[in-house]
């Protein structure tokens, strides 16, 4: 009914967006308002990709939802060359989730006297904190003081979510535990963007969020000149010169080539919050050759902010596409919580290196232009968009 109110007002017929397979009645409940329909992105898959982790051991597909044209063709080309050298190493290096409230006191006496008395109390403050849920545990407290504002930024691991709605409501009770001890303290705002949530920060970038994460590869030098057409050297140098330099003019946060395209690709097929690509794409990749002549490469993911369970994830298409990289089912049974998620980020930032390992080979190449006009930029869209 919604969905044809809009046509009636705007004209236009949404043959395409009335078309889903999903129950939009339960996905209302949960996840929209004011449903009208389900917009569609095309999937792809690229690999399979040998990845080597904590968790992660094996070869994977990967899901990648996107209209860039060109984008699963070099994820996939990046795929081989790693699987055919051997595989990526991959690791998360530092696990927690985050919210820090702003809250007002009256002067810095009394804000060092609510530091002092939070970190000599953090005991008490976890058991607020966690509550009766069993997956979320508070792991640190960290503080910053400005004015008369006290930022407090909990640090917590939740499981196989990515928690951000646990957090929230666990540092309210803590909030309120807190004006309940000092009626001088009040909290101004439950998220004083310390977090800091949904942008890309140079203290995430720092100090980590989320899941921090980084995968690794030694690619022998004779699939570089054979899959990627260029040289261990080459691509050193496009590093060099692009990540670095160019990056550091830009004063952009993540000395990488794209790794947005792979983690929002993921993000979107797999139902993780599209929010949160700017921040987990906040990439550092290195590159060296080695004495033998291969190319070590790597790619660090300080903020990678993702889970198996909760938000969208319980949506059909999105269990789906998480059971093709092997990553469906929320949770694995008898381990410990937050495996699943893990194993999820060790093949997600595998998946990202993969997609720099095309794209630096390609522009070392000299090949960027050629391939995005032979399979990004066909004549049926321009056709499509003159008929309406």
């Amino acid at each position: 009914m919604r969905r044809r109110a809009i046509e009636k007002i705007t004209g236009k017929e949404l043959r395409h967006i009335g078309s889903y397979s999903i129950n939009l009645d339960e996905t209302a409940s949960r996840n929209i308002e004011n449903p009208i329909g389900v917009q569609q992105i095309p999937l792809g898959v690229a690999g399979p990709l040998r990845v080597k982790g904590e968790v992660a051991d094996g070869e994977y597909f990967i899901p990648l939802a996107t209209t860039e044209g060109a984008l699963v063709a070099s994820v996939n080309r990046g795929c081989r060359t790693i699987t055919a050298s051997g595989g990526a190493r991959a690791r998360v290096l530092k696990s927690g989730i985050t919210r820090a409230p702003c809250i007002c006191v009256p002067d810095t006496e009394h804000a060092v006297k609510l530091v002092e008395w939070i970190h000599q109390n953090f005991e008490e403050i976890k058991r607020v904190f966690e509550g009766d849920d069993p997956f979320l545990k508070l792991v640190d407290v960290q503080h910053w003081i400005i004015g008369r504002n006290v930022f407090v930024r909990f640090v917590a691991e939740a499981g196989d979510a990515m928690g951000m709605n646990m957090a929230t409501s666990a540092s309210d009770k803590v909030c309120n535990y807190i004006e309940q001890q000092f009626p001088w303290a009040k909290t101004i705002a439950l998220s004083g963007n310390m977090c800091v949530d949904k942008k890309p920060s140079a203290l995430n970038y720092i100090l980590g969020r989320g899941k921090t994460v980084q995968a690794e590869a030694v690619l022998k030098r004779e699939y570089i000149k054979e899959v990627l057409k260029t040289t261990p050297e080459d691509m050193v140098e496009v590093v060099y010169r692009k990540l670095y330099i160019g990056t550091g003019q830009a004063a952009a946060y993540g000395l990488n080539a794209h790794v947005a395209n792979i983690i929002a690709a993921i993000w979107l097929a797999t139902g993780q919050d599209a929010a949160h690509i700017g921040e987990s794409s906040m990439g550092i990749v290195t590159a060296e050759v080695l004495e033998n002549g291969d190319l070590y490469v790597s790619l660090t993911l300080p903020s990678m902010i993702c889970g198996t369970i909760g938000g969208g994830m319980w949506l059909p298409q999105y269990q789906e596409a998480l059971s093709i990289m092997d990553c469906g089912g929320g949770f694995i049974r008898g381990a410990p919580p937050g495996t699943l998620a893990r194993k999820f980020a060790e093949i997600a930032c595998s998946a990202a290196l993969a997609g720099e390992v095309s794209l630096i080979g390609a522009l070392a190449a000299g090949h960027l232009a050629k391939a995005h006009e032979r399979l990004g930029r066909g004549k049926t869209a321009r056709k499509a968009i003159e008929k309406l």
